[in-house]
């Protein structure tokens, strides 16, 4: 399995060699470097390779983690499950060129956090309706209960309002348009969650 961390940077397009035009998501990336490396024989129990990922000040470092790190502080210090485990070497790097465009990959991220919504935004409902005679509900709930539905009392997973976004989105089917080693970005074909500057996880499918 083949993965990196990265930001998210924009959007922005690709044009192919047939003319078509493909849309996708800048991430700026630089090389992780692996911290740990479990294996299913180990005290772990389970096969997963440690990376830590940008480079953070080791005043803003506990000792535990330092320690850890063997003196090197890591602003994201994460574990990726990958059968291949053994495959890497405590200290060394996984760069952005372990893509190559055409690859398949799915992304994982935050979403933008909304704040507290309502529930047109938040689960779009219809809101009330806009007849002779309706005030103030335009963008209403409705009903939540009664005896007929669920027997006088608020039924359980109750689509309401409540604090919308800051959720862990996976998004799959997506592929690599465009490698940029020099500049250390990658372009992944479609919309990838968060806001700018958004932590991704990018794996192979």
């Amino acid at each position: 399995m083949k993965f990196i961390l990265a930001r998210k940077e924009r959007m922005t397009q690709i044009w192919g060699d047939d003319g078509i035009v493909a849309v996708g998501t800048v991430l700026k990336t630089s090389p992780l470097v692996v911290t740990q490396v479990k294996t299913v024989d180990s005290k772990d129990g389970y096969a997963a390779v440690q990376v830590g990922y940008e480079e953070q000040k080791t005043s803003r470092v506990n000792k535990a983690e330092l320690g850890h790190t063997k003196g090197k502080g890591y602003k994201v210090v994460q574990e990726f499950r990958t059968e291949n485990a053994g495959d890497f070497t405590v200290g060394s790097e996984i760069g952005i060129d372990t893509f190559a465009v055409g690859d398949a990959v799915e992304v994982a991220g935050l979403t933008k956090g909304k704040g507290f919504q309502g529930v047109v935004k938040r689960h779009g409902f219809h809101g009330g309706r806009r007849s002779h005679g309706q005030k103030h509900s335009e963008r209403e709930a409705g009903s939540i209960g009664g005896g007929g539905r669920a027997g006088g009392r608020v039924a359980k997973g109750m689509r309401m309002a409540g604090r919308m976004g800051g959720t862990r989105v996976t998004v799959s089917g997506l592929k690599v348009l465009h490698i940029d080693p020099i500049k250390g970005e990658i372009i992944i074909s479609g919309a990838v969650p968060g806001a700018k500057g958004t932590l991704i996880e990018v794996v192979s499918a």
